[in-house]
């Protein structure tokens, strides 16, 4: 007797075409008819947050996360995650290679996704408790796969290289805590200073997400994923503009590199 086999999913279903069994004639993602239901009825973010949980999002739900995918989607020229790729598109390499030198070098523990998810460990830790905060950061947990992750140096959510929280996170800070679903965002924004003082750092945009995330109702590694997602339009954008330029005009060190065979002046000169 035949086994059929089955793909198992509770996130996708579909149906076949009748004359075609390799081609869906309906798709469903958590029950929704892609193609019939969603499309041109739901917006990116809350087909977002329907494929991480599987339910449509209330509409505050759905405007924090948009408006938190708005503040990560550009981390600038100087995030080391988009200099990753945009030294990659300089240099010549396929724009997956951009992409993936982006995802390898945003996925650590400083400002990286690996961060945002220790720190929403410590809000599924703390929640808004002060001694726990208080607890939890001056004994940092120990990581136990010390052969992927080394032990963290900073408080998760806190940048040890910032003299102060910068405009622009107090500005996306008190936006979220206005909007938020949850209690984290708003009890961040009243605690914010006290907290700093404690971690011995100024708020970092990893601990706005991760606060964001927990509100949201996100696992850890859940906003460790989206975290590096939507962090990608930026990288991918960047990439683009420094193939385009080329490395004459790059950013970063243009002044100190200098080729002794310059395929480029070699071609001038014949």
């Amino acid at each position: 007797m035949d086994k059929k086999e089955t793909i198992r999913t509770q996130i996708w279903r579909e149906e076949a075409e009748p004359d075609n069994p390799f081609a869906a004639a309906a798709c469903f993602c958590h029950g929704y008819d892609v193609f019939g239901d969603v499309v041109g009825k739901a917006t990116w973010i809350e087909y977002l947050f329907l494929l991480f949980k599987g339910e449509r999002p209330s509409r505050s739900q759905a405007k924090t996360l948009e408006d938190l995918a708005v503040s990560l989607a550009n981390p600038g020229p100087r995030d080391n995650s988009v200099h990753a790729a945009m030294s990659g598109g300089v240099g010549g390499s396929n724009n997956a290679a951009c992409l993936m030198a982006a995802l390898a070098v945003g996925a650590g523990q400083l400002g990286g996704g690996r961060e945002v998810a220790l720190s929403m460990q410590m809000w599924t830790k703390c929640s808004t408790d002060i001694p726990s905060w208080e607890s939890s950061i001056r004994h940092s947990p120990y990581e136990e796969r010390a052969d992927v992750w080394p032990p963290m140096e900073h408080t998760p959510g806190f940048n040890p290289h910032s003299a102060s929280c910068p405009t622009p996170l107090r500005l996306l800070l008190n936006h979220l805590a206005d909007q938020s679903p949850g209690p984290s965002l708003c009890w961040l924004r009243d605690n914010r200073e006290h907290i700093e003082t404690i971690a011995g750092a100024p708020l970092a945009i990893t601990g706005i997400s991760a606060a964001t995330f927990h509100d949201l109702g996100f696992t850890p590694a859940e906003g460790e994923m989206l975290f590096l997602l939507l962090r990608l339009p930026g990288a991918a954008a960047h990439a683009l503009e420094q193939r385009s330029i080329g490395f004459r005009n790059f950013p970063f060190f243009h002044n100190s590199i200098h080729l002794e065979n310059d395929p480029e002046v070699d071609q001038l000169n014949l």
